[in-house]
């Protein structure tokens, strides 16, 4: 029979509640909702850990109203967008970056699918009425979320339909013709006035919008393309790439006769090179940069080479003689990136001249706005309109975004773009009416979520979801997507690869572990009882996804 002990006699209780052990410690855990990677590398700023997580948790719907918070086109940039927050995902350093990107257009497919609408305009307390200026991505992206706050909004755009280069720049086999002027539709119905086939150009014409608006968000794109010096931009056998995407985008390519050179490396290029090759042409692609080099990304490239592109890669055009055929003088080149984009340094290879015979040339070496469209008032910066932070221009009642006043060229880029001068144009108008500000949430103090930061025992290394894509084959043969979505087993399966980083699941796992009982749940919450809590941080290493954190003790 087992003795009973006597409690101690220096106890003043029959339990050890009553011994602080948490005088010991010299620092305290922290549940906190910290930025991902992946958001701070997104161009809209999209609240990714989060619209991941409801996708992962079987709400679709919910994931895309997360999304569109920030981008009224997840369909669209699911299938275009750079994805910089893939390059930036924690998980690539454990075996493969999260797919993101397909994720996004898993659930923009989705809403298409289910025939989703956007949610009603909220009524606003100091509602104006707003000039977009140009239907491109950042014109559509402002006019969504002025019409979102409240405010009444009429788009004028010079071309006879909306979508700006995701109509006549992007190939409908890289970006379907129905996904596009669906999701641009769903803007449209959000009650946006379109005004198509109504140009605004010269000082006058802006000036007579900024007078009869409450505000005025231009966004005209950059139409003026770059010339390539070495190129007579006269003659027959040329052609400026942009207008031949846009007439390609029309069902109207031009006859080229059989052999093209494509001059660039960017994504621009490759859709030109990849154009041309579907209209029967044999195509070859000269680019200054290595293939690793080349700012296409990576799969446009891959993309093309199966397609039969001939790739002439660290080259340059040096000169073009006209006589029985087209002869380009050509010259091995070392390409130096600069510090900034568009910014390099070439370095002739002596002895490594070479010439390619052709019958048309086109270009894709980028564009510029023209400026002059708006007449002389607006200040410029470079070739570029000046805006500040927000968007706002030189005159107070005007902002612009988009290509006219960045060098980013990504359609996301626009897309952020257009949010942010909404936001900017809200305020003021608030500003003006005496009314206080929206109730948007503040951004996180907390850094940016490490790898270190998460406990990746709970992270089984997992290969991420392949990409398929149609066979080179079957796709030159029509205008229909190469690349193809995920299915809900695959979406599902790569958003359980998501770490949600900063992000808390409710996993417990901080409770479970604690040695002294001091993580407490409180219903959708935590506490950390700094009674019990002795430092010693086993919580945060077991966090699965780095929403804890130690703060020293100061006191």
């Amino acid at each position: 029979m087992n003795a009973v002990l006597p409690v101690p006699a220096i106890w003043t209780t029959g339990t050890t509640e009553g011994i602080h052990t948490g005088t010991w410690r010299a620092a305290t855990p922290r549940h906190i909702v910290a930025p991902s990677p992946c958001h701070q590398a997104c161009p809209v700023g999209g609240e990714i850990a989060t619209w991941i997580g409801q996708a992962r948790n079987g709400d679709t719907h919910g994931a895309w109203l997360t999304l569109l918070k920030h981008n009224p086109f997840p369909s669209i940039a699911g299938r275009i967008c750079h994805h910089p927050c893939e390059a930036a995902c924690n998980r690539g350093g454990h075996d493969e970056a999260l797919s993101i990107c397909r994720l996004e257009r898993y659930v923009g497919d989705q809403a298409l699918e289910q025939g989703w609408a956007v949610p009603a305009p909220a009524a606003h307390p100091a509602a104006g009425h707003v000039a977009v200026v140009g239907g491109g991505p950042a014109g559509l992206s402002a006019a969504y979320q002025l019409r979102r706050m409240g405010h009444r909004v009429s788009l004028y755009e010079a071309s006879e339909e909306l979508g700006g280069v995701m109509r006549y720049g992007i190939p409908a086999y890289r970006l379907s013709r129905s996904v596009l002027d669906a999701e641009i539709a769903r803007i449209v119905a959000s009650g946006v006035e379109v005004h198509c086939g109504h140009a605004v150009v010269g000082a006058e014409a802006l000036e007579r919008l900024a007078a009869t608006h409450d505000a005025v968000f231009v966004a005209l794109g950059a139409q003026q393309p770059k010339a390539l010096p070495q190129i007579d931009a006269t003659r027959p056998w040329f052609m400026d790439g942009a207008r031949y995407l846009a007439a390609s985008a029309r069902g109207e390519p031009p006859p080229l006769g059989a052999r093209v050179l494509v001059v660039g490396g960017g994504s621009a290029a490759i859709d030109v090179a990849r154009s041309a090759r579907r209209a029967g042409h044999a195509v070859t692609l000269l680019a200054l940069e290595r293939e690793k080099q080349m700012p296409a990304q990576r799969d446009e490239v891959v993309e093309a080479l199966e397609e039969g592109i001939t790739l002439v890669d660290g080259a340059m055009l040096r000169s073009v003689s006209e006589g029985a055929a087209l002869t380009l003088h050509c010259q091995r080149v070392e390409f130096l990136p600069g510090a900034e984009r568009g910014r390099f340094e070439l370095r002739p290879l002596q002895g490594s001249e070479f010439t390619l015979e052709v019958d048309a040339v086109l270009t894709a070496i980028g564009q510029d706005p023209r400026l002059d469209d708006l007449g002389a008032t607006l200040r410029r910066s470079g070739p570029l309109l000046w805006m500040d932070a927000q968007g706002q221009t030189s005159d107070a009642r005007i902002w612009a975004g988009g290509d006219l006043a960045s060098m980013a060229r990504f359609v996301t880029e626009a897309v952020g773009m257009g949010e942010r001068a909404a936001r900017a144009i809200d305020r003021r108008l608030r500003e003006r009416a005496g009314v206080g500000p929206a109730a948007d949430a503040a951004p996180s103090s907390e850094p940016v979520v490490p790898l270190s930061a998460i406990s990746l025992h709970y992270h089984p290394q997992q290969a991420r979801a392949a990409s398929p894509r149609r066979p080179a084959a079957e796709r030159m043969a029509d205008q229909d997507e190469v690349q193809l979505g995920l299915d809900v087993a695959k979406a599902l399966a790569e958003a359980q690869r998501c770490f949600s980083c900063g992000s808390c699941i409710h996993c417990d796992q901080c409770v479970i572990y604690c040695p002294d009982l001091a993580v407490q749940r409180i219903g959708e919450g935590y506490r950390v009882n700094t009674d019990y809590c002795k430092g010693c941080g086993v919580c945060v290493r077991e966090c699965p996804t780095g929403s804890m954190a130690m703060s020293e003790d100061t006191k």
